[in-house]
């Protein structure tokens, strides 16, 4: 899939809101290291991903087979298994850890990469205050 059209790029990203609807962010494609990545800008803070997680993410909610907490932390913070965040970092996902490529803000995976998915028509994310979940579409 040519995620550049549907996502953007630098020039013109992407607007997207978090899942509460309380924060609106940026995402685009770039390059980094001779492959594509998601650059996530949230105010000042860039935060760069793995574009390899959208269909890792897409495929593993699939076999979930239902809704699961996004659970979003910083990097620095635990993570509750069963969790988008867990995932995220887990070696047990297909890239066997982070799917965050920046050092010191490889966390926020199940703040920022959900409602992408959902702009993709990936999956479904719940927008409520707190306690968001999403399932693969």
């Amino acid at each position: 899939m040519n995620y550049r059209e549907k996502i953007g790029t630098k020039e013109n990203p992407l607007i997207l809101k978090t899942p509460p609807l309380s924060s609106e962010y940026t995402m685009h494609v770039d390059e980094k290291d001779g492959r594509d990545i998601l650059v996530c800008t949230v105010k000042s803070t860039v935060l760069h991903y793995d574009i390899r997680c959208l269909e890792d993410l897409h495929k593993m909610l699939k076999e979930y087979g239902d809704w699961m907490l996004l659970g979003s932390k910083d990097e620095k913070v635990e993570t509750k298994p069963d969790t988008v965040e867990h995932w995220g970092r887990s070696t047990d996902n297909p890239i066997g850890g982070w799917y965050g490529l920046k050092k010191g803000f490889k966390g926020r995976f199940g703040m920022y990469i959900p409602p992408l998915m959902e702009h993709l028509g990936f999956a479904e994310v719940e927008h409520n205050k707190r306690n968001n979940r999403m399932r693969a579409k």
